[in-house]
C-alpha cells in the first residue's frame, strides 16, 4: 500500500492510498489531481471518505462518481449530521468502513465543523496508524472553530492526541509554517519546537510537504495540545484568559492564533 499526498488548491492535500491496483482518496475537493494521479498510475477508484462538508473538501466529489464502483451505494462515506453531494453512505462515532480490505474506524470530532469526523487506519499501510483529520488537527495548530465551541474542539482534539503516538498524522492543508511560527511565540522556549519548524522550513525550500506528522510530535510542538503545559497557560494568561482551565486556554489561543501575523 502506498500513501501518497495529491496537491489541490494552494495548500490543500487530497490524501490518495492505493495498492497499485486501486485507489481511494480521502477529501477531494478539486477532482483533476485525483484524475491525473489515477490516470498517470493506471488505477482504479475504489472508493471516497470525506470528514466534512466545505467545499474545498467535497468539490470533486460529484466528478470522480462515475469512477466508483458501479455498487448500491456508492463507496462514498462522510460525516452522518452535513450537507454533502448526495447520494453518501452516512458514519458516525463507532462505524468501520471497509475499503481495499482496509479497516478505517470512525471518530467524531466536532469544532471545525459541528459534524466533523476523522478516520483512523490501524494497519494496513507500513507498521504505523494513519490518522485522516481533515481540518480538526494540523501540524502545529489547528482549524478554526466555525461551527463548534472550544470545548468541543479541545475533547476532539484530547481524542486525537490520545491515539498511539507513531499514528501518522494526515492533515488536510498545508499550514505547517505559520502554525509552527506561532507555537514559538507561545512557546519560544521549546527546543522541539524550534528543531521541527527549522526542518520544516527546509523541507518547503526544497517543495517537499512537511506531512504526515506524527501523534507523538504533536503532543510535543503543538499548543493546542498543551494546554496544561505551564509555558502554554502563562502566554494564555498573558493574552487575558479568564483561568487556567484547559479549556479556557485553549480558547484563547485559538482566539490569539486568529489574530496572529
Amino acid at each position: 500500500m502506498n500513501l501518497v499526498a495529491l496537491s489541490a488548491f494552494s495548500d490543500n492535500y487530497i490524501w490518495m492510498i492505493d495498492d497499485g491496483r486501486q485507489a481511494l482518496v480521502v477529501d477531494p475537493g478539486d477532482p483533476a489531481p485525483v484524475e491525473a494521479a489515477l490516470d498517470a498510475r493506471g488505477l482504479e477508484l475504489a472508493g471516497i471518505l470525506v470528514t466534512h462538508h466545505h467545499a474545498d473538501h467535497v468539490g470533486g466529489v460529484n466528478a470522480l462518481r462515475p469512477r466508483l464502483p458501479a455498487t448500491d451505494p456508492l463507496p462514498l462515506f462522510g460525516p452522518r449530521a452535513e450537507r454533502l453531494p448526495e447520494p453518501v453512505t452516512r458514519v458516525a462515532e463507532g462505524d468501520v468502513v471497509t475499503l481495499m480490505g482496509l479497516r478505517f474506524e470512525v471518530i467524531e470530532v466536532p469544532g471545525h465543523t459541528a459534524g466533523h469526523i476523522a478516520y483512523l487506519l490501524r494497519q494496513g499501510v507500513g507498521q504505523a496508524p494513519v490518522l485522516f483529520c481533515g481540518d480538526t488537527l494540523f501540524s502545529g495548530g489547528c482549524g478554526r472553530l466555525f461551527e463548534g465551541t472550544p470545548a468541543q474542539m479541545h475533547q476532539s482534539l484530547a481524542k486525537l492526541a490520545a491515539l498511539p503516538g507513531d499514528t501518522r498524522v494526515c492533515c488536510a492543508h498545508e499550514y505547517t509554517l505559520s502554525n509552527l511560527r506561532f507555537a514559538a511565540a507561545v512557546e519560544p522556549g521549546n527546543a522541539a519546537l524550534l528543531d521541527h519548524l527549522r526542518w520544516c522550513e527546509h523541507q518547503r525550500a526544497e517543495g517537499r510537504p512537511t506531512l504526515p506528522s506524527t501523534v507523538s510530535l504533536e503532543r510535543e510542538i503543538n499548543p493546542f495540545l498543551r494546554s496544561e503545559a505551564p509555558a502554554v497557560v502563562r502566554a494564555a494568561r498573558d493574552q487575558g484568559a479568564a483561568d487556567a482551565s484547559p479549556v479556557a486556554v485553549f480558547a484563547t489561543l485559538r482566539e490569539w492564533k486568529n489574530q496572529f501575523r
